[in-house]
């Protein structure tokens, strides 16, 4: 006789596939406005919203590689990133990026001074990565920001080109489902969620270019559309090859649905400086469509 009721075998519980939505949705309508309001309103708010982030993304980047923010080398990237949103608040452009630099080197050195393993090494390497990783994406957001003609349209289009691709991603990825991208790198990515994720970028890249400065030419908001959805993308792999080379699940346990700040956050990361450039590259005063 079975042990189950009636009779029948259990069935075994099929996995959901949006289990996590309503956490996920949940978390974006509490700091999406946020965000988005500090971005229309600017200095000192978006600073001070990024200078924040900046130091929750430290602490994780530090636990994430094993180490801790009291200790010694953590407290130099904590310390390096706080002083770069600082002067990035500021306008210290170059004094931001020496103390990247300066926090870059002692994270290393610190860490160095200390290990005795291969794995201590790496570990050295990796610290060290994280002020500039984080770091140039902090200073390049605020100065992005800091333009006074076209930072607000141009943070404003890349933050929901992130966004777009990073929700598209996901929904394809769940309904369709189909070969995986990169399977050692992240099991549950696949083509059809890449391909989600950029054909949303482009959609919404195409309608926020048109609501903030109008389109002027759709070839080039469409390819900067598409360049910054691939960045965010990249970021996103990027980041889940550093948890499964660490041997974690998530970042932190912060964000509920997201696990971390830098779990959430790790495509803006990776498109921020990507944006930075381009409006380097076409000049100060620029919406990066209408150059």
């Amino acid at each position: 006789m079975n042990g189950t009721l009636g009779g029948q075998d259990a069935q075994p519980a099929r996995p959901r596939r949006f289990a996590d939505f309503r956490l996920r949705l949940a978390s974006a309508l509490v700091l999406g406005p946020l965000a988005l309001a500090a971005i229309w309103f600017g200095s000192p708010w978006f600073a001070l919203l990024v200078g924040v982030a900046s130091a929750i993304l430290a602490w994780e980047w530090v636990h994430l590689c094993g180490l801790r923010l009291r200790a010694l080398p953590g407290t130099a990237v904590g310390a390096s990133l706080l002083a770069a949103s600082i002067c990035a608040g500021f306008h210290l452009w170059q004094a931001a990026l020496a103390a990247l630099a300066l926090g870059t080197v002692l994270a290393w050195l610190l860490v160095e001074r200390i290990a005795l393993t291969e794995a201590q090494h790496r570990a050295a390497v990796w610290l060290a990565a994280g002020v500039v990783y984080i770091g140039l994406a902090a200073v390049g957001l605020v100065w992005l920001r800091a333009d006074s003609a076209a930072g607000r349209a141009n943070v404003l289009f890349v933050v929901l080109v992130v966004w777009a691709s990073d929700i598209g991603a996901y929904l394809a990825g769940r309904l369709v489902g189909g070969p995986r991208l990169a399977p050692r790198i992240s099991p549950n990515k696949t083509w059809a969620g890449a391909g989600g994720g950029l054909a949303s970028a482009l959609v919404v890249g195409l309608a926020s270019a048109w609501l903030l400065a109008g389109l002027g030419s759709v070839l080039l908001a469409a390819a900067i559309a598409l360049v910054v959805g691939a960045a965010s993308q990249a970021g996103d792999l990027f980041e889940s090859w550093m948890k499964r080379r660490f041997m974690v699940k998530d970042s932190s346990r912060l964000i509920p649905g997201h696990g971390g700040l830098l779990d959430r956050a790790d495509g803006l990361i990776a498109a921020a400086p990507v944006a930075a450039l381009l409006s380097l590259a076409t000049g100060q005063g620029r919406v990066l469509w209408l150059t």
